[in-house]
C-alpha cells in the first residue's frame, strides 16, 4: 500500500489551474476586487464624481492586472515593452467602455457596482481573446 501527498482535492485544484481560463478568471477577480475596492474608496467614501472616480480607479489597477495576468494567467514570455503598449492600448480601450457602461446604468437609475459589473462582464470575455493572442501572444520563432 503506497501513500501519497496528493489528496484528491489537491489533485482538482492542481488540474484546474493547470487550464488558462481558470487562472486568467482567479487572477481577473484579484484585480477586480482592487478595482472595485478602490472605486468604492473614491466614489463613497471620499466622494469623487461618479464617473471620474470610475477611470481613476479602472487607471490605477492597471499595474496590478498586467502583472497577475501576465504572471499568473498567461505565464507570458513576450517582449515587455510591446506587450505593455498593446496592454495600454486595450486599457485605454476599456476604460472607455467601462466608464460608459457605469455612467449609463447611472443615468437608467442603477447602482453603480451594477454598471461596474456589467463592465467586467463585457471587458472580461473580450479581454481573454485580445491577452491571449495579441497581449500575451507567445513569441514567434524566426526559423
Amino acid at each position: 500500500m503506497s501513500t501519497t501527498s496528493t489528496s484528491p482535492s489537491r489533485s482538482l485544484i492542481a488540474r484546474l489551474w493547470a487550464l488558462g481560463p481558470v487562472r486568467y478568471l482567479t487572477m481577473g477577480g484579484l484585480a477586480f476586487l482592487f478595482d472595485a475596492g478602490l472605486l468604492w474608496l473614491l466614489h463613497d467614501a471620499i466622494g469623487i464624481d461618479l464617473a471620474v472616480s470610475t477611470a481613476v480607479a479602472f487607471l490605477l489597477s492597471f499595474a496590478v492586472t498586467y502583472t497577475l495576468q501576465r504572471k499568473f494567467a498567461f505565464s507570458s514570455d513576450s517582449s515587455v515593452a510591446p506587450s505593455v503598449f498593446r496592454y495600454t492600448v486595450l486599457v485605454i480601450f476599456n476604460t472607455l467602455a467601462t466608464t460608459a457602461i457605469v455612467w449609463f446604468g447611472s443615468v437608467l437609475g442603477l447602482p453603480w457596482i451594477i454598471g461596474k459589473v456589467a463592465a467586467v462582464v463585457a471587458t472580461t470575455i473580450w479581454n481573454y481573446f485580445v491577452y491571449r493572442h495579441w497581449v500575451f501572444a507567445p513569441k514567434k520563432d524566426k526559423g
